[in-house]
């Protein structure tokens, strides 16, 4: 699957590799900044591991990971990804995003995910976007249904995070033609 840069007057997804993602192990380092999250990115080797992950599955045509830029603050920002990435049902997620502290709350993650909302439908052609998280993250999910997302149910006692607890996992998801009705 291809990996194009997607951009706006805001915010730059160019591909992740293993060079670009050292722009990214300050932001890594930031205390709780995927406490809801199972992955590990707090050491520089543990965000290399995440990084190759990642490139792998880019190479398996599952997941396409993405290095943010905010062109506001001229900084990079985090990462994000498409993913679980099911051509034969045209369904994909995003996920795996994850933004410095600073950046939080600036409209950054809202520009990322039009563009990515916006590709997913309109260029790959996929019929539906589905979105996974923690059920106490509610910054985040506030975020996924001002983009006009349904709560599609709770798996209950779904993924085990870093520190041993087992989170329920909202599982939101948003149509192409609800995508559209809202452009």
């Amino acid at each position: 699957m291809i990996s194009p840069v997607l951009q706006d007057d805001r915010v730059m997804l160019s591909p992740l590799t293993l060079t670009n993602y050292k722009e990214l192990i300050d932001i890594a380092l930031q205390d709780k900044l995927v406490q809801y999250s199972p992955s590990e990115i707090n050491t520089p080797n543990s965000l290399r591991n995440y990084v190759e992950i990642a490139l792998q599955q880019a190479k398996a045509g599952t997941s396409i990971p993405y290095i943010i830029y905010d062109k506001k603050f001229n900084k990079y920002a985090g990462s994000t990804r498409f993913m679980n990435i099911n051509l034969k049902n045209k369904v994909l997620h995003i996920g795996s995003t994850w933004i410095g502290k600073e950046f939080h709350g600036t409209g950054l993650n809202s520009h990322m995910k039009e563009l990515m909302l916006t590709y997913a439908f309109n260029t790959l052609g996929f019929e539906k976007v589905e979105f996974r998280v923690d059920e106490r993250n509610i910054a985040s999910r506030k975020a996924i249904e001002k983009l006009g997302c349904t709560l599609e149910g709770i798996l209950r006692k779904d993924v085990y995070l870093l520190d041993g607890f087992k989170r329920n996992t909202c599982c939101y998801g948003l149509l192409k033609n609800e995508w559209a009705a809202k452009q």
